[in-house]
């Protein structure tokens, strides 16, 4: 039998805010785009399809805020900016990659659960 984790609320309100982080579709793809190695922006916002530059942004800056990702300046002319995960986004992958992994691998049954109930809900109406 599992132990029962007691549940305060500091604690809900804690892992609600982490979650809203790292469960938000944009740092996940960004965070996946990162695995592979320091990117630049232009380059980020070309492999994440349909990310408008403000979003992008905004993500980076939530994800270096957050600890997940390092932002290098180079003096260069222009200058070149360079997006690295940290420590802690490498971490992070583990639990998305699982997270992606149970999607791709339970999409059949959840579309079906899905036109099952649409189907009821129908005949309700």
């Amino acid at each position: 039998m599992k132990p029962r984790h007691v549940h305060r609320s500091e604690d809900c309100r804690a892992i609600s805010e982490i979650l809203q982080r790292v469960g938000d579709k944009w740092t996940v793809l960004v965070v996946g785009m990162l695995s592979n190695g320091p990117m630049r922006f232009s380059e980020l916002r070309h492999a994440v399809g349909g990310i408008s530059q403000k979003m992008l942004t905004t993500t980076l800056r939530g994800l270096e805020r957050d600890g997940f990702v390092t932002r290098t300046v180079f003096p260069t002319i222009p200058p070149r900016v360079d997006y690295e995960l940290t420590e802690l986004g490498h971490q992070l992958q583990e639990p998305v990659n699982a997270l992606a992994d149970w999607a791709r691998q339970n999409t059949l049954h959840i579309n079906a659960a899905r036109s099952r109930y649409d189907a009821a809900s129908k005949q309700e109406g």
